[in-house]
């Protein structure tokens, strides 16, 4: 069984397109993996077929032009593979952009926090510089809640760009937890208005504070904590529930910073994509998340299976889960194509959630 084959016939039962996009999407999943890149065409050349190179680039522009995606399908895919349905887990909300030419290309993403990588699972292209609007984040989280519910949703994590009282009352009033980074000279409003920075004031490096009650910050009644930086700066982190733990909790939103290094330079090279219009760019994220999970789940196997990652002095592994999974899959996809043995292993990793893998001694030892 070629393993192109076998993806696109499983993707199918996730994503109801026809035979011929089905496996011309998973060509592509295919050529990202062994490249590491997302320009069209290179990826037309590392594309299976026997078809011209020209040809190829072709079939991958009329794919971007012409398929339509369900994004709900995209999301039920990615959280699927990791059974995240079925668990409490944190939602990182975060942006990034660059410029390609004279164009502004800008993302905003929502992630659910997993192993060291926040996994995106919705994702707006906004057609604007600078920082998203509270409308488009929760329009963003609403479409989340409205195919996964809100009951595991343990907390939105975000960093000082998410403030807003319409934004923090709609969390509210939905009952959604949220940890957000606020700018230390914001006010709070106790008799009089201050800057937050006056509650901390007194902190040295690495020091912490939580205050017990909560304080109106804007329009919204939130929890205050704060810590002391090396560089002398403040951490001040607001939250709409007492938690005894809010800077642990917020320190796990630099996975969705993780997550576009993933994207760009330590991984697929996003940028490099040398797309503008705002449906193709929006596809090719989609294409970018299924890989970014395979790659992950093949590390997280090979961690625990396989040959675990060194922990260094700093107390962090070696590499990160997706790279070890990334650099595997490269690997099998260049130089052991033809071997069925593996092409059945990925596809297994692909779609098991990784508290089910379980392989025998012999499909371990082939590795």
């Amino acid at each position: 069984m070629k393993l192109n084959d076998g993806l696109a016939a499983s993707l199918k039962y996730y994503l109801p397109l026809n035979k011929s996009r089905l496996t011309c999407l998973a060509g592509m999943l295919l050529s990202l993996l062994r490249l590491k890149q997302v320009n069209l065409t290179q990826l037309a050349l590392a594309f299976s077929s026997e078809a011209t190179p020209q040809s190829r680039y072709r079939r991958l522009q009329r794919f971007f032009a012409e398929v339509v995606f369900n994004y709900d399908h995209i999301a039920q895919l990615i959280m699927s593979l990791f059974d995240f349905e079925d668990h409490g887990y944190y939602l990182a909300l975060d942006r990034t952009n660059w410029q390609w030419g004279k164009t502004d290309i800008n993302f905003l993403t929502l992630a659910v926090v997993y192993q060291g990588v926040a996994i995106p699972v919705y994702w707006l292209v906004l057609n604007k510089k600078g920082n998203s609007n509270q409308r488009e984040r929760i329009c963003l989280i609403h479409r989340f809640i409205r195919q996964f519910g809100r009951d595991n949703i343990k907390g939105i994590l975000a960093d000082r760009e998410f403030i807003g009282s319409e934004w923090w009352s709609w969390l509210t009033e939905n009952e959604i937890p949220f940890f957000i980074r606020i700018k230390q000279n914001q006010c709070v409003i106790n008799q009089h208005k201050q800057p937050l920075s006056h509650l901390f004031r007194d902190l040295v490096v690495g020091q912490k504070r939580y205050l017990r009650k909560p304080r109106l910050v804007g329009q919204t009644d939130v929890y205050l904590s704060g810590l002391r930086l090396e560089t002398g700066e403040l951490l001040i982190v607001a939250s709409n529930i007492a938690c005894a733990t809010p800077m642990d909790v917020y320190a796990l939103r630099w996975q969705i910073e993780h997550l576009f290094q993933c994207l760009k330079g330590r991984g697929f090279h996003f940028e490099e994509m040398h797309l503008t219009h705002y449906f193709r760019i929006k596809k090719m994220m989609a294409l970018l998340a299924i890989a970014l999970a395979w790659a992950h789940k093949v590390g997280e196997w090979q961690h625990k299976v396989i040959k675990p990652l060194v922990i260094k002095k700093h107390g962090r592994l070696e590499k990160s889960f997706f790279r070890y999974g990334l650099d595997y899959l490269t690997d099998c996809l260049l130089h052991h194509q033809a071997d069925i043995e593996r092409s059945l292993r990925l596809l297994f990793l692909f779609f098991l959630t990784p508290d089910k893998i379980r392989l025998n001694n012999k499909m371990s030892n082939t590795s």
